[in-house]
């Protein structure tokens, strides 16, 4: 079943294999997604009016805001793009241009396609990679006019070559070059001459092919990919990429309570960050970009905007921005309980990811009830006295309980570890307790 045919329950199912808790936002952004393959069913001129339903997240750090968005998109196919409206704020706007936001969205999409057609032309890229190995292994004529004597010859090398007999053979074979790319310099907002002139230099420059000596393995995946790029039509690419932006695109855009204004407290940097919100109005509302490889409408690209709101208020925001951003969902902040899930239970949890690393050096990690309640218990301790930063908290912890262990792994010093509560206390109980110690080193 493709992802744009699932259902909203299905759409929380994945995500929470990734992302503890915060069933209110899943739900939201499940919605959002069904609604994309709803537009799609119904007919048109209707279809042109119904625009996505924009989502404002608001939590504080570390909760799995942009997590739930970037997996959303992996499960939709869809180009992707995480931004921090902090970016375009400097005052007298040094900043990036916000029209960037969607030509970096263009070509996320243009790599996204041309690595699935290239995937697709896989096998006949591999077909013409052999015959070409072939040619270099029995050299000769091989045009029409010669009688294929040659036939049984080259199936026999092409045998030998499936079976792997000839892997670690050397071989001189030409490899085109890449194109040197010509770096220009340009003042913002000039992006898109900057782009044309790039484009224009580096059709000018003639394609040079190299020798190279490589293993007969070696050859066959140079020449496969080498193929496969000459398989893909660009031009097809283009404007499939350019229908995935404009159909399915997802502009993740976070601290966006960094740009808000709090009333009755302007001054002069606030001009700057409500310039942004009213530069990024329209972006948000529906209008055209154009980009290197067309002109993108943003009418129906998905926006989801995240702020922890700490200072300010979602009713911060100019009026015109609240409008476009209409679902609200509040994400909860981390218990100890959702910490020792997080530990656990996720498809990648860090549990996992640890052991998985310090398997490579041979040492068994194992981790025990009690000793991943106590993580959980110290990451809390800290966030709580700290700065609550959420999960990545248990990032820092673990680096430092397993610190040791992963300094001494490859000298054979240690094959097997419980990290019990014993052990973790006997790593990290004076840090968590000190308080001036924790806030420089957890």
């Amino acid at each position: 079943m493709s992802m744009s045919e699932m259902t909203p329950r299905e759409i929380v199912q994945e995500l929470d294999k990734y992302i503890i808790g915060q069933s209110e936002a899943k739900r939201a952004v499940a919605i959002a997604l069904r609604n994309r393959w709803r537009r799609g069913q119904v007919p048109p001129p209707l279809h042109q009016e119904i625009t996505p339903k924009n989502i404002l997240m608001i939590g504080p750090t570390g909760v799995g805001k942009t997590e739930i968005a970037r997996r959303l998109a992996q499960l939709a196919n869809a180009p992707f793009i995480k931004v921090e409206a902090t970016k375009f704020t400097e005052v007298g706007y040094v900043g990036k241009d916000v029209e960037s936001i969607i030509r970096d969205l263009t070509e996320t999409a243009v790599d996204m396609i041309r690595n699935e057609r290239q995937v697709a032309l896989r096998q006949r890229a591999e077909e013409l990679a052999e015959e070409r190995i072939i040619d270099i292994l029995i050299p000769g004529p091989r045009d029409s006019t010669v009688p294929r004597s040659d036939e049984g010859t080259r199936q026999k090398f092409r045998k030998m070559l499936r079976e792997g007999k000839l892997d670690s053979q050397e071989i001189e074979i030409e490899v085109s070059a890449p194109k040197g790319g010509v770096e220009i310099m340009a003042p913002a907002g000039m992006e898109e001459m900057t782009n044309q002139l790039r484009d224009m230099f580096s059709n000018m420059a003639p394609s040079k092919t190299s020798t190279r000596r490589v293993t007969v393995s070696e050859a066959q995946r140079l020449l496969t990919d080498e193929e496969a790029a000459k398989l893909v039509n660009e031009e097809e690419v283009r404007a499939l990429a350019l229908e995935r932006v404009q159909s399915g695109g997802i502009v993740f855009i976070d601290e966006i309570d960094k740009v808000a204004v709090r009333a009755g407290t302007q001054q002069g940097s606030d001009v700057s960050r409500e310039g942004v919100q009213r530069d990024l109005l329209p972006l948000v509302e529906g209008s055209n970009v154009s980009t290197r490889y067309g002109v993108v409408k943003t009418d129906h690209i998905l926006f989801i905007a995240s702020g922890a709101f700490h200072l300010s208020k979602p009713s911060d925001l100019i009026p015109e921005l609240q409008g476009r951003l209409p679902i609200r969902v509040e994400l909860e902040a981390l218990s100890a309980a959702d910490l020792v899930r997080i530990l656990q239970e996720p498809e990648n949890a860090l549990v996992r990811q640890y052991s998985a690393l310090l398997a490579s050096d041979g040492v068994t990690l194992h981790f025990t009830q009690g000793g991943v309640q106590r993580i959980a218990e110290i990451a809390q301790q800290v966030n709580e006295r700290v700065e609550n930063i959420g999960a990545r908290r248990l990032h820092t912890v673990m680096e430092r309980l397993l610190e040791d262990v992963a300094f001494v792994a490859p000298d054979g010093g240690a094959t097997a570890l419980e990290v019990d509560a014993a052990y973790v206390d006997s790593r990290l109980k004076d840090l968590a307790q000190d308080e001036d110690l924790s806030r420089y080193i957890l």
